[in-house]
Order: C-alpha cells, then structure tokens, then sequence
C-alpha cells in the first residue's frame, strides 16, 4: 500500500546516504577523530570483558558451530569466524555489561556496534591503516545517531530498544563506509537495514537477549552492506516514508528534520559520552548526587532512614520498576538496585553486578527505605535533562540533605575526559589481558590516526583471554 501523504522529509535517506559515501578521514574535524580514538579505546575494554560473561560464550559457542570462514577474529578468545558471526559476537560482547559508551539524544551507544565491524573488514581484507578505522566508526555513529535523533524518546516509550533498532542503521553505514560502497549501494543499504530493526525494552528485566541486540543489529547493517554491494535493493526512503517508514513505524513522534540538522558541519558524533557506571545511564545522575551527599556528610547506609528520589518520566518509565534479583541484566537497568549499591560500596562499577550480590540482604534492606517518582520540575525541562536527579537523603538523627544533578557525568555537558576513559579501560581489561598488552592498546589507540597499519592492534584483541586459559 502507497500513501498519498507527503513524505516527513524530502530525500532524506538519499541525502544521509550521499554524506556517508563521501566521508573521508581527511574532511573529519579533530574533534570527531579525537572521539572515535577514545571511543576505540572504551569499546575495546567493553568487547574484551564482555567476552568473558556467560550470555557472550553462549553466542560465541553458537557461531562456532557453524564452521564458517575463519576471516575475522571473535575477540578475547582466539576464535575466528566470517564477518557477519564476528561481529554477532562482539557486538553483543560490547553491549554486555552496560558499560558502552552513550550518545543522549539519540539514546545508542553507537560504539559497540562500530568498532566491531571495523576492525573485523579490516582483519579480512587487510591493508587497513588507523585512518580507514577511525573513518569507518565515525559514519557509523555519524548516520546511525542522526536516525536516533529523529526517532526520539517516542520510539522508546513505544517499547522499541534504540540499540536494536536505531543501532542497525549504525551497523549499515559502518560496514558500507568498509566495503566503499557508492552513495547509490549505500542508500540501497540503509533501506535495507530498516526493514531489519528490532529489540524490545521488555527484555531490561531480567532476559540476556538485551545483549543480543546490539549484536543484530551489527550483524543485520552488515548483512546490509553486503547485499547492497551485489546491487540488493532496499527502501529508497526508508527514513522519511510516510506509509511503514521507520521513522512513522518506530515512533508515535518523529523529528524527521533531526536527521539532516547541520549535516556535515554539526558532528552528532563529538557529543558521544562515556559510562562511569556499569549500569544503564539514565540513573547515573542519581547514582552521583547519593554518593556526593553520603561523602560528605559522612554517611553509612545505615544512618539513612529514607531516601526520595526524583527523576525524569523516561528514567522513572525505564528503570523505576520493582526489584527483584533476575539477573544482572535487570540489576544493572533497576534505580533502586544502583542506590543501594552506591550507598553500601560508593560504587556501582563491575564487582557490584556479580551473582552474588543481586539477592545480598543489606542491599534489599535499603532498597525499601528508597521512594523514587517523577519529577515534574525535571519533565519541564524537556528532553535535554531526561537525566537530571534530585536526591534527598534523610537520616536516622533528623537531618535531611538534597541534591540535584542536572548533567550526568559523562554527558556532553559533563564530559570524561580521554584520561578518565583510560583510567577506566585499565580496570576493566586488568583481567583479560597482560599489563604489557594493556599499555600497548592504549598506545595504539592514542596514535591510531598515525597507524599504517591497523593489524598489531587487531592482533592484541584476538587473543585468548588470560582468565579463560
């Protein structure tokens, strides 16, 4: 069926596909080189100790048995398999522990599904330098972003995972940008990615497929690019198409015009953030303003009698729901969950999601005493601040201590910088690879515009993980 409704933005997956062709590392502004190499960094440290969890093995395992093509490295396990199962694997590897990096507005953390596909072309066909790396990720992120930007949050309170199914457009311009496809195949290619979205928010609660998400839709945006190099057609329009676009499909309310806003001079990818918590990033603000006020107060748990908490519709809607130990999925997306642990190891970083700590009786003790709403003040903010918190800590002795943090840390108004990520990639990889490999990688990836060749960084991250040997 057609439909006589004019389209929400004329040629808009045209014009998005012409810009993702014509990338050259050379035309990037500093700013986005210096963000895809720090990005390189954080996304590595999550495809390597993702690696190691369960849910990762299990799809590892899967594609092993498939026997394909041994091309491209399943990182942290001395495996390899075809391009398209590789990056299955590492994908949802990089997604696995709520550790990937996070763009605010489109709601992707565009990294994990970049820097996967890159490096794994890069390994197959060889003779990639850090330039092609780096030029790859960035219409990667630049396109897929753009996408989650004219979504907005109405394809997430419609049930749909932006990393699922926003995430498969970053997948697509990524693997086309890697197998230099013209802007023709390379439109072909985004419309055919669309028909291939998915990943439904149920699946915070408690389900592995979350992780797998982030997996398909690299696997999908590769399947993509390379149907659309053996000229495979897809939607032409499959952004602005008023009639099963996806714009119209995903979201109850579409900002088509933030696809093209600025295009090529304004770079949605300077504005990636970075995760100091391995938890979902919506209640790191809330996560922060405790931690701030029990430090300075010097405050234990156990001084605090209740503690309110207010945050915007989307966080409450998203991770405000009832705990219960599922999982370390469900531990990682739940408010509740997040303040306990901060309030008993100021924290919320690896350690704390373990299986062991989900059902810990102190951490369920303060989990009652914790009363979370939305804030109406917040909501009149707008989207921009869908992150600020207001805490409010009252003790056991009558005091009462409140705090609102309006940016996140690791937002762009709020930003790591590219020694906090180090600092973090040394902690999380410190049990997947030797302290001489961890010093390299970050050597590599400081200098990855200079690298002639993107093999000896490849080479590091295909190795069997230290811990599984």
């Amino acid at each position: 069926m057609s439909s006589s409704k004019p389209p929400l933005l004329e040629n808009a997956t045209r014009d998005l596909a012409d810009f993702a062709a014509s990338i050259r590392f050379e035309d990037l502004p500093p700013d986005v080189i210096q963000r895809i190499k720090t990005s390189a960094l954080d996304s590595i440290a999550c495809c390597l100790y993702g690696a190691t969890l369960p849910w990762t093995r299990k799809v590892a395992d899967m594609v092993e048995e498939e026997g394909a093509a041994p091309v491209a490295a399943i990182m942290g396990t001395g495996r390899r398999s075809s391009v398209a199962n590789a990056v299955l694997v590492n994908a949802t590897a990089g997604h696995a522990f709520e550790l990937d990096d996070i763009h605010k507005e489109s709601i992707l953390h565009p990294g994990s599904i970049a820097l996967p596909i890159a490096l794994a072309y890069a390994e197959r066909d060889g003779g990639w330098s850090g330039r092609d790396v780096i030029a790859a990720m960035a219409t990667g992120y630049e396109i897929g972003i753009r996408v989650g930007n004219a979504a907005t949050m109405g394809l997430f309170f419609r049930g749909f995972h932006p990393q699922g199914s926003s995430g498969v457009f970053v997948g697509a311009a990524c693997a086309g940008k890697s197998l230099a496809l013209d802007a023709g195949r390379m439109r072909h290619a985004l419309g055919i990615a669309g028909s291939q979205a998915g990943g439904l928010m149920a699946a915070q609660e408690g389900a592995m497929v979350k992780r797998l998400h982030a997996g398909r839709a690299a696997q999908s945006g590769v399947y993509s690019a390379q149907l659309a190099a053996r000229d495979f057609t897809g939607i032409g329009d499959v952004l602005e198409a008023s009639y099963g676009g996806y714009l119209v499909a995903y979201s109850d309310s579409p900002n088509a015009a933030r696809l093209t806003d600025g295009l090529g001079t304004i770079w949605e990818t300077a504005k990636v953030g970075y995760k100091p918590h391995a938890s979902v990033t919506s209640i790191h603000s809330a996560l922060d303003a405790l931690a701030q006020i029990m430090q300075e107060n010097r405050l234990g748990p156990d001084d605090i009698e209740s503690l309110d908490v207010g945050v915007s519709e989307m966080t409450f809607v998203h991770c405000a729901w009832d705990y219960k130990a599922q999982g370390v999925t469900a531990a990682q997306m739940n408010l509740y969950y997040g303040l306990a642990v901060i309030a008993h190891d100021g924290v919320a970083f690896v350690s704390q999601y373990r299986q062991d700590r989900l059902s810990d009786p102190r951490l369920l003790d303060f989990i009652r005493r914790v009363h979370a709403r939305s804030d109406p003040e917040i909501n009149a903010m707008g989207p921009a601040f869908r992150h600020a918190a207001t805490v409010t800590a009252r003790t056991r002795d009558g005091r009462s201590f409140t705090l609102r943090i309006l940016n996140r840390r690791g937002s762009p108004e709020n930003p790591l910088q590219p020694g906090d990520v180090e600092y973090k990639f040394r902690n999380v990889v410190e049990s997947c690879l030797a302290p001489a490999d961890i010093d390299e990688v970050v050597r590599l990836c400081d200098t990855l515009e200079a690298l002639e060749d993107a093999r000896p960084l490849i080479d590091l991250l295909s190795m069997p993980d230290r811990a599984a040997e």
